[in-house]
């Protein structure tokens, strides 16, 4: 399998993680924010996003899982928890994309029972086309089509997280 061709642009990404940051910035002006990265794939938007933020912000990771073999079981299983106490903390959970809803709606829940001031979520990639369970995503960076991509966080058998693009893998 190989990249047969480029999705978005490195440059586009950038652009779009500075107009987020803004937004976030703005919303949370003078106010604290955890922000939690869902590992692995999320750990490079964070990284781009944590140096736009001029907030008094704490980052923090989980790593989830809900697939067994290639199907998803609809149950979210912790593999990291946090580190910090959210309770009465303003909330962002950023995720590298959004495709059956099915675990972050869970971990949404589950992080709601840990009663938080509030919870937003920010993922990369959308493919709104798949989902099956629907949840409010607050800051989104593109909507993408069924295609199977890598890049910018996304991987194939742990391979192509580093392109700082998103490719089309076939």
């Amino acid at each position: 399998m190989k990249i047969s061709k480029t999705l978005i642009s490195q440059e586009e990404i950038e652009n779009k993680i500075s107009e987020i940051a803004n937004q976030i910035n703005h919303k949370y002006k003078g106010q604290e924010l955890v922000v939690i990265g869902i590992l692995k794939g999320a750990f490079i938007v964070v990284s781009d996003l944590a140096k736009q933020l001029e907030l008094d912000v704490t980052f923090d990771f989980m790593s989830i899982k809900s697939y067994y073999g290639s199907e998803s079981t609809g149950q979210v299983k912790i593999v990291k928890d946090l580190e910090y106490d959210i309770t009465d903390k303003n909330v962002l959970i950023v995720e590298d994309i959004y495709d059956t809803g099915l675990t972050l709606n869970n971990l949404k829940k589950l992080l709601q029972s840990r009663n938080p001031k509030s919870i937003e979520i920010f993922c990369m990639f959308v493919k709104k086309e798949v989902a099956k369970d629907l949840i409010e995503i607050n800051y989104s960076g593109f909507e993408i089509g069924p295609e199977f991509v890598v890049g910018y966080g996304l991987d194939y058998n742990g391979k192509h997280r580093e392109l700082p693009y998103l490719g089309v893998l076939s």
